[in-house]
């Protein structure tokens, strides 16, 4: 194959077809554009170099194992999202320069650096493990040992694997890392911005760069943390739908998020994982507290944002759950060439870049993708942007905790298991917990996925290990989900339906697991009439506000409205109310219990639903 030799190269355009060899003492530097090499790269000598800037990119096509060599270094950006008490998940995009032999190779945290100028970098400071807290300076960033983790193929806490100074962080493996307290005004080149403003630490990544099939174990039920191992994007679908991966894992990437919490101590730590599947997309994080040995303590009543998870930045690191023994395979096929913003669907961790943001800002309001250079020779012009129409409904327990789920629709969704729309919950042994129940599944779903129909009843399920107070609501419609559809919770036991668009579904339940008595359904069966004159009433008990509320959108004119209790006993009557679109009348005052609600329009027609009145 024809290469391309490199001495001195600034480099704005990109490079095709050929494989890519930089002489000793010679450099490429790429400026916001990405470099796409069909073969391997070679950097002949330690003097060397690639540099990507500015969001630049390096896209190869070789397929099988890496390819490249050399002794040289290629340098790539990637900023933190957190101070010296708080982690990321990383995955490396470069190697140890170890040898000139084809293999990608280990990594170390040693590999690291502050930039101090477009070519030139501090190497980082590893201080020993017994130095709890990194430290950013000028052009300078010290890194705690103590904080460097691997998690290989577990399912307990305590099997997280040391990995400190050490080139242990096998290539595709993710790798855990503490931020650097203080700030760095450096800017090493235009368009950079200061290297530390604040909890955003950029580290200068040098190395052999990774390239070709990387595979990392799994097993059932076991948890592996990988991440993004190229210097480039990938397209996370790609990798998640891939046949080699949907047969090894479930189908969710689950990314860590954490509440700024300035403290080492586990037991004080406060976090969760968002859940990210290729059907329904990113649904937050559920915040946790723990307790010393990492298992969940209680539930803190916040949770994380919605993140763009689609093409995974450089540097990313991720939790996969296999479902069958195996390896987890990353290839150049899903590399693409996406600069990081949540207007491109590509956020690293907990934060984005603004300035990406602003400058596509206009492709937000854009059905399909714009053209994304990538290897797989994919056309994402074709592609609409976005997941299954969904709705986000939240759970709050004892009126603290709060959990987000997502139930999406897909026309080729079923009631069962639906790798990559389906998504089990991160953290099923907490004591208060709202899930989907899959047809013939045990399992508990944070995001579940149907084939929508208005008269659809989709069991949920509760459970509580003492007493518990849950208030559930859908907060959001999103992906085209209709605003206007009614969404309600059916309690089967005492057949009353709450209208979780308008209000929380309250109940309070003694300790148990409640699997048949619940389900979210599209219609109010009590609301059903031969000639539908009140098809477009809305009549729910606001619990929040202490008003029983009816919305009237047709402006039928209403010749009476009355309540009563389950006895028959009259609590209020009202007449001649006329033809307004919406009315509230006080229940603050009112006993808990079941209500009977009557409507009675000019014709002589009358409609009753039965509301559940309960305390704040």
């Amino acid at each position: 194959m024809r290469k391309i030799y490199v001495m001195m190269l600034v480099l704005c355009g990109f490079l095709v077809n050929a494989q890519l060899y930089v002489s000793p003492g010679s450099y490429m530097y790429v400026n916001d554009q990405h470099v796409f090499v069909t073969g391997n790269v070679e950097l002949n000598a330690a003097n060397s170099f690639v540099y990507l800037r500015n969001g630049s990119q390096l896209l190869q096509g070789t397929a099988g194992l890496g390819a490249n060599r050399g002794l040289g270094n290629l340098s790539v950006y990637q900023e933190g999202t957190v101070n010296n008490y708080q982690y990321n998940y990383w995955c490396s995009p470069v190697g140890n320069v170890n040898s000139s032999t084809l293999v990608n190779n280990a990594f170390g945290v040693q590999q690291l650096g502050a930039p101090t100028t477009a070519t030139a970098t501090s190497a980082a400071t590893i201080l020993p493990s017994w130095n709890y807290d990194g430290v950013s300076g000028a052009g300078t960033v010290s890194i705690s040992s103590r904080w460097i983790y691997a998690f290989r193929n577990s399912n307990a806490y305590s099997q997280w694997a040391y990995v400190g100074n050490t080139y242990g962080i096998n290539p595709g493996e993710g790798f855990t890392m503490k931020g650097a307290s203080g700030s760095d005004v450096t800017v090493p080149h235009t368009g950079a911005g200061q290297n530390n403003p604040g909890s955003k630490q950029r580290y200068d990544f040098r190395g052999k760069p990774n390239d070709g099939t990387i595979t990392n174990a799994v097993s059932t039920d076991n948890l592996t943390l990988i991440g993004n191992p190229y210097p480039s994007a990938i397209d996370l679908n790609a990798f998640l739908n891939d046949p080699l991966n949907s047969a090894v894992i479930d189908g969710r990437a689950l990314f860590w998020e954490q509440v700024p919490v300035n403290t080492h101590v586990l037991n004080q730590y406060q976090g969760g994982y968002g859940i990210y599947t290729p059907g329904t997309g990113y649904t937050p994080a559920d915040f946790w507290s723990y307790n010393g040995d990492g298992a969940y303590n209680s539930d803190l009543g916040v949770n994380g944002a919605v993140y763009q998870r689609r093409f995974t930045p450089v540097g990313q690191g991720f939790m996969v759950k296999g479902k069958a023994p195996g390896v987890v395979t990353m290839k150049n096929s899903f590399r693409v060439f996406v600069k990081e913003g949540a207007a491109n669907f590509s956020e690293f961790a907990r934060q984005g870049d603004n300035k990406a943001n602003s400058e596509n800002a206009s492709s937000q309001n854009s059905e399909f993708f714009p053209e994304i250079p990538n290897v797989a020779g994919r056309d994402y012009t074709t592609e609409r942007k976005g997941y299954a129409p969904q709705l986000r409904i939240n759970a709050m327990f004892n009126r603290s905790g709060v959990s987000p789920t997502t139930l999406a629709f897909n026309d080729n969704a079923t009631d069962g298991y639906d790798y990559g729309f389906d998504g089990l919950s991160a953290s099923g042994s907490n004591p208060s917990r709202f899930f989907y129940i899959l047809e013939n599944d045990t399992r508990e779903y944070t995001v579940g996925a149907y084939k929508f129909n208005i008269d659809k009843k989709i069991p949920v399920g509760l459970v509580c290990n003492a007493q518990a107070n849950f208030m559930i609501k859908a907060v959001e419609c999103l992906w085209g989900f209709d605003e206007n559809q009614p969404v309600y919770m059916h309690d089967k036991e005492t057949d009353v339906y709450y209208d979780m668009r308008e209000d929380f579904f309250n109940i309070t339940l003694p300790a148990g697991t409640y699997k048949t008595r619940f389900e979210i359904t599209f219609r109010d069966n009590n609301l059903s009439n031969d000639d539908n004159a009140f098809a477009d009433f809305r009549i729910y008990q606001n619990n929040t506000s202490g008003m029983l509320t009816i919305k009237n959108p047709q402006s039928v004119t209403l010749n009476s409205v009355a309540l009563y209790d389950v006895t028959g006993k009259s609590i209020f009557v009202k007449n001649n109310l006329g033809s307004n679109l919406i009315y509230e009348f006080p229940t603050a005052g009112l006993s808990e219990g079941i209500y009977i609600v009557k409507l009675k329009n000019q014709e002589g027609k009358e409609l009753a639903k039965k509301v559940s009145i309960t305390k704040k």
